[in-house]
């Protein structure tokens, strides 16, 4: 639908292009929100690195889990912002916030069944099979950023000046 100015516009009336000013201010809001719980799953990730009762491997292990569930975080919080700066979001960011999950589920997962000796063996089998698919969903997001990137790259002409 073409608005005021031959601006598009969505069924709801607002600008299509830049979101309107509630939209933005919405998206404002889920970014400082998303930075505020990055700010305090830090200080809690230190907090629990500090009362590991054997810091090695265990509370490593809790910490590098924490740490990447920040950088989640922090991917999130990029791509809110680049929402405002190019007007959309991005494929590739998602994607790369896919694969750190992913890997941060296959640290977990091979911590656990490194140092955990008395584990069942239906609970091995289950760890198992979760490993196995956060690989292959790992492999599947890698290429898919792949494509994307190849995509954009072969497609976009502002891209190809690069």
């Amino acid at each position: 639908m073409v608005g005021v100015g031959g601006s598009d516009e969505s069924a709801d009336g607002v600008a299509a292009k830049d979101g309107g000013p509630s939209r933005n201010s919405m998206h404002a809001l889920l970014g400082i929100g998303v930075f505020a719980i990055a700010l305090i799953s830090t200080y809690q990730g230190v907090i629990r690195l500090r009362e590991a009762d054997p810091i090695y491997p265990s509370g490593a292990i809790q910490a590098i889990n924490d740490l990447l569930f920040v950088i989640i975080l922090l991917e999130i919080l990029r791509t809110v912002i680049g929402r405002f700066t190019n007007g959309s979001y991005q494929l590739e960011n998602f994607l790369v916030i896919g694969v750190i999950a992913s890997v941060r589920s296959i640290l977990t997962v091979g911590a656990t069944l490194t140092l955990g000796s008395d584990i069942s063996s239906e609970k091995f089998d289950r760890l198992l099979f979760e490993l196995s698919a956060s690989a292959v969903i790992t492999l599947l997001l890698v290429i898919s950023l792949a494509v994307a990137k190849f995509a954009r790259r072969k497609f976009d002409p502002e891209d190809s000046l690069d």
